[in-house]
């Protein structure tokens, strides 16, 4: 028979039976928990077992993430990020809570401590990661949740989409800074990035291979997305591939993504440029290419966005050029 008594401030149902382990859940409304008493006890009458959860006694966090990082993260495309990530959430305290203690509250705790700390979206992803855990835990690897307590953690607000663009003076202080800097896969990198809107990791990965000279195309295989894709270069950018000097190694650029990272943030430092992140150059050449005039698909069939809901969010035009163009068409009859 179930029990339910008000205990600090909330309603706990316990639910005892011979030679079986107890259940109790906490609940804010008394009809929620004689909803989930009914609910269990209904299920307990059929099924005549509780489930044991001497194993979630036995088992801390960081037991599950560290069977995640074996298991599962060596098997996801950003498994390198993701395997930092996790990492972090160890050398915290909540890793060492026993799954039976994990609740809600507890992860909310870790929440707010974090944004402290790190941006918003680095705590949502954080909590999306911990969630996805749990849920792997509970419906493969067999181990008894009732619910995910991760499942009502409280998640940042997704901060506003970045719009930064380059400034009319940042495009040349890059390339000025490159020219005194004796790492020579700067400036064709950061061309690149503007040329095509490629991201890091697609611009590190390209073979000698992957380049169509007659074609002037270059075939990205690995993608974000999953979806390989085939796109354009432009004269410059084309030139600059061609012009990089070729080695023994398949790779077009033989960097790491830390090594590259590292590099430009020196650059930017250097330079004295603020807040400019190496993504914000696919920002700006997706930018470009409608101001070019490029139509959805094609800007699409370039960056790779399979949703032009997606592509909205990396395209930034200036008021200013918009009213340049407007002004162009109407001067020469385009445009009434």
């Amino acid at each position: 028979m179930a029990s339910i008594r008000r205990r600090n401030g909330k309603w706990q149902v316990q639910i005892r039976r011979t030679n079986q382990p107890s259940l109790s859940k906490s609940f804010i409304q008394k009809s929620d928990a004689e909803r989930w008493s009914r609910m269990l006890e209904s299920k307990l009458d059929v099924e005549g077992l509780l489930p044991d959860t001497n194993i979630l006694k036995r088992h801390t966090l960081s037991d599950l993430i560290n069977r995640y990082l074996e298991q599962v993260t060596p098997k996801k495309r950003g498994h390198g990020p993701e395997s930092l990530r996790l990492k972090k959430i160890k050398r915290h305290r909540l890793a060492s809570c026993r799954l039976i203690d994990l609740k809600t509250a507890t992860v909310n705790g870790y929440v707010e401590g974090r944004i402290e700390k790190v941006c918003p979206a680095t705590v949502a992803l954080e909590v999306g990661l911990l969630h996805h855990i749990i849920e792997t835990a509970k419906l493969q690897w067999g181990f008894p949740f009732q619910d995910n307590p991760i499942k009502n953690v409280h998640r940042p607000g997704r901060p506003r989409v970045r719009n930064r663009r380059l400034e009319p003076d940042e495009e040349q202080l890059l390339f000025d800074g490159c020219s005194k800097s004796s790492v020579t896969y700067l400036k064709p990198i950061i061309t690149l990035a503007l040329e095509t809107a490629m991201r890091r990791g697609e611009i590190l990965a390209i073979r000698w291979d992957d380049i169509n000279e007659s074609l002037r195309t270059l075939r990205i295989p690995v993608t974000k997305n999953g979806h390989p894709r085939v796109i354009p270069l432009s004269s410059k950018a084309l030139t600059t591939l061609l012009g990089t000097p070729r080695g023994i190694s398949e790779r077009v650029y033989e960097v790491s993504p830390n090594a590259f990272r590292l590099a430009w943030e020196r650059l930017r430092n250097r330079v004295g440029i603020k807040d400019l992140h190496f993504h914000d150059l696919r920002h700006e050449a997706i930018s470009r290419f409608f101001e070019l005039g490029l139509s959805i698909p094609e800007v699409a069939l370039i960056s790779g966005h399979r949703d032009p809901r997606m592509l909205f969010r990396y395209t930034h035009l200036r008021a200013e050029d918009v009213a340049e163009k407007i002004h162009s068409m109407q001067s020469a009859g385009k445009f009434d």
